[in-house]
């Protein structure tokens, strides 16, 4: 090849050359990333890293990938990741609560996520059968291995580590539904706001499902208005990103509800790009503009085309367009935009 694929470089020019070589039996549009990636595990190499530090990054590659693979066939149907605690036992209301749950949205289609342990995570998994389940198990010393309902499937997939699985809940998952569970739950929790209050991650439906009596996600609720929200250490809006539920009928409408008419959103360039079900009538485009034009750097909310660049990767090329130049930087005002859109008369109606 006569021209390197990218401005990352191992600094030895003989070698970058050899890498483009061999890059080049890749899809032209996945060369540059590629390329860096070779570079990546060469400099590790180079730089005289530990051998520890080496089978991290290597144990991260190797699991990723093979994830991205078991998803892959399953790209176009929608999952909804189910976390709570693994001491919970069958009969109890909270886990016949995500029995329950499981099983109704599986019944509209969708399919379910869990850390493939006992409890919460083995209800799931039982509510929706295994043939709509996914497992993600973590591989600890002293946790028994995947539930029975999972155990054997080839969509359980055993990490290493806690980081490369959290990847995967985030990237593979439209939804979350919470139920009362440990330390790691509360961490699942605050986690996945964090990322989506920050735009770190996709705005999704994230619902805390308290079975009729109990008291857990509601009394988290008054810790997070009274010492976060009140104290000023949240905006009242970032309130919007997370609901709690009291019955599974309410967890399943809020979940799907969200995608009543919104569908998905990128960034094109400096452009955000909305996707939609439904065409944005010109009173509820002005209406959006007049109610959400502090979250645009500039210009307004518009009815859009695809894009080239959609139209290169075949992204959702027949749906309907929003275009604004979000600000990046008020998530939680975003969401009450789709929520504005869904709620919308119009959605009711499709």
């Amino acid at each position: 090849m006569n021209e390197l694929p990218s401005f990352y470089r191992t600094g030895d020019a003989e070698l970058d050359a050899e890498i483009a070589t061999l890059v080049a039996h890749v899809e032209p549009r996945d060369r540059e990333f590629v390329f860096e990636m070779v570079v990546s595990a060469l400099r590790l190499a180079a730089e005289d890293v530990d051998r520890g530090e080496l089978k991290l990054v290597n144990s991260a590659v190797k699991e990723l990938r093979y994830s991205f693979e078991v998803f892959a066939p399953y790209q176009d149907v929608q999952k909804c990741t189910i976390f709570g605690s693994a001491r919970i036992k069958a009969g109890d209301p909270i886990y016949e609560s995500a029995k329950e749950f499981a099983a109704n949205i599986a019944a509209r289609d969708w399919m379910v996520i869990t850390g493939a342990g006992p409890g919460i995570m083995e209800a799931g998994h039982e509510g929706a059968g295994a043939d709509r389940s996914f497992g993600v198990n973590i591989v600890l010393p002293f946790e028994a291995d995947a539930n029975s309902v999972i155990a054997g499937d080839p969509k359980l997939i055993n990490f290493r580590y806690f980081f490369t699985r959290k990847v995967m809940f985030m990237k593979e998952s439209h939804a979350f539904v919470l139920l009362p569970g440990g330390f790691g739950t509360m961490d699942e929790s605050f986690e996945l706001l964090t990322l989506i209050q920050t735009g770190k991650s996709p705005i999704a439906p994230v619902v805390l499902l308290d079975p009729p009596g109990n008291t857990y996600w509601h009394h988290w609720q008054r810790f997070v208005e009274t010492e976060l929200r009140d104290e000023g250490l949240i905006s009242a809006d970032d309130l919007c990103l997370v609901k709690v539920a009291d019955t599974v009928e309410e967890a399943v409408e809020e979940v799907c509800r969200f995608y009543r008419t919104y569908d998905s959103m990128r960034f094109v360039g400096n452009q955000l790009v909305m996707r939609l079900k439904r065409r944005i009538g010109d009173e509820e485009l002005a209406k959006l503009n007049e109610d959400f034009a502090d979250i645009l750097e500039r210009g307004e909310i518009e009815r859009i085309a695809t894009t080239d660049a959609e139209m290169r990767d075949a992204d959702k090329v027949d749906l309907h367009r929003l275009g604004m130049r979000f600000g990046r930087h008020k998530w939680s005002r975003l969401r009450r935009l789709i929520d504005a859109v869904n709620d919308h008369p119009d959605s009711a109606r499709d």
